[in-house]
């Protein structure tokens, strides 16, 4: 049997053009919106987060409906499925998945709840400021006496307490993501295998 110039007759086709296109372009656009959070570019700032917002959302629905390895029931595991495989990566064959690992999965699922409470959080302080779809609809969750406090502190604070709030979630999700590559890398490793490639060409080796 031939193949194609270049392809490897041992890797088969595992993350489908949704999941890449996905996942390289939230990289890009949290790396911008990170990047413009205290520079004064809040039209990009904002725009990337509006982007990161359909993105994740949709992902989530691809988790249910999309292709075998990009649904969440593919990769979610339980607690000793996920044990198991940790201590797996202790002995000189540790157990391998097709898809994401079990660490990994879990990863997936804290990153995309984590980038989604700081766009929520994002909005709301933009809101705050009076911009924003959720402008005329924006949550107070100071106390009254505070909310209406006719000095305006009550405003500042309600901002102050967003714009908190959206700080703790960014660099929240920073470590998530820099815990994220540093898994990539040790998984690459222990496996053999070079998952940066296998997300920019889908393929991955097959045992």
């Amino acid at each position: 049997m031939s193949y194609p110039q270049g392809s490897d007759p041992n890797e088969v086709k595992v993350w489908d053009i949704v999941v890449r296109v996905g996942h390289w372009s939230l990289v890009v656009l949290f790396a911008a919106a990170y990047l413009t959070g205290e520079i004064e570019v809040k039209t990009l700032h904002a725009w990337a987060g509006y982007a990161i917002i359909g993105i994740v959302l949709f992902r989530i629905l691809w988790g249910f409906v999309g292709t075998r390895h990009a649904r969440f029931s593919d990769f979610v595991f339980g607690w000793t499925e996920t044990a198991a495989y940790a201590r797996s990566l202790l002995t000189p064959r540790p157990k391998h998945y097709l898809g994401h690992n079990p660490l990994g999965g879990w990863m997936v699922v804290a990153l995309l709840a984590t980038v989604l409470l700081v766009s929520w959080t994002g909005l709301e302080l933009y809101a705050a400021e009076g911009k924003g779809p959720l402008a005329e609809t924006q949550l107070t969750i100071v106390a009254p006496a505070q909310a209406h406090d006719r000095d305006g502190d009550g405003d500042d604070d309600h901002e102050s307490l967003w714009e908190d709030a959206h700080e703790l979630f960014a660099h929240l999700s920073l470590l998530l993501v820099l815990l994220h590559v540093a898994g990539v890398v040790v998984a690459s490793l222990i496996h053999r295998e070079n998952l940066v490639r296998a997300m920019i060409t889908g393929r991955k080796r097959a045992e």
